[in-house]
């Protein structure tokens, strides 16, 4: 289970573009992280360290040995966690319902702007996708599910060989599984 200090540092809008810019590139400088977010340096500053202090992201050297710059890197890469972890504590419950809707919130944005986006390149039309059905499971299929679609993500994630010439750009995968009714 995730500390509810975590899970809601890391679901304030600027601090999830932060922490998605460092899973992308990598250790970045606060000015080139605040560069590619269109915000202050302070602003970057601020919220860097209200993710670090829920040990999300981490403080590490100048790679050219310049002490004058400030680096980051994200140390914690993957969240999983529920509402329900949290139903000892109204108040935390609160909260983990808040970062839900939040998470749900960037996730349905993202892919309403791919689809505003007009998706002129064919090729990048043809490769994105959306899946989904409608069948019965228990409680425990459906978490057997999620490990195995997360596990399939990581998989295919670790077998991207970034340093082959292949132009690529950032992509956004996410899936839910609930129970409903027709």
């Amino acid at each position: 289970m995730e500390p509810i200090e975590a899970i809601t540092a890391v679901h304030h809008p600027l601090r999830r573009r932060i922490v998605d810019y460092l899973g992308l590139y990598g250790a970045s400088q606060v000015t080139t992280l605040a560069r590619a977010l269109e915000q202050q340096v302070g602003s970057i500053s601020h919220h860097l360290r209200m993710l670090e202090r829920a040990e999300i992201v981490e403080r590490v050297d100048d790679p050219t040995g310049d002490k004058r710059t400030s680096w980051w890197q994200q140390s914690k890469t993957s969240f999983r966690w529920s509402v329900d972890d949290f139903a000892d504590s109204p108040s935390d419950a609160m909260l983990a319902r808040s970062a839900e809707r939040a998470n749900i919130n960037t996730q349905i944005g993202r892919l309403s702007a791919w689809h505003r986006s007009g998706n002129a390149d064919p090729a990048w039309s043809r490769g994105a996708f959306s899946t989904d059905t409608l069948t019965w499971a228990s409680a425990d299929e459906l978490a057997a599910l999620s490990a195995a679609v997360s596990e399939t993500i990581d998989t295919w994630r670790r077998a991207i060989d970034t340093e082959d010439g292949t132009e690529r750009r950032p992509v956004f995968v996410f899936a839910h599984g609930f129970p409903t009714a027709p």
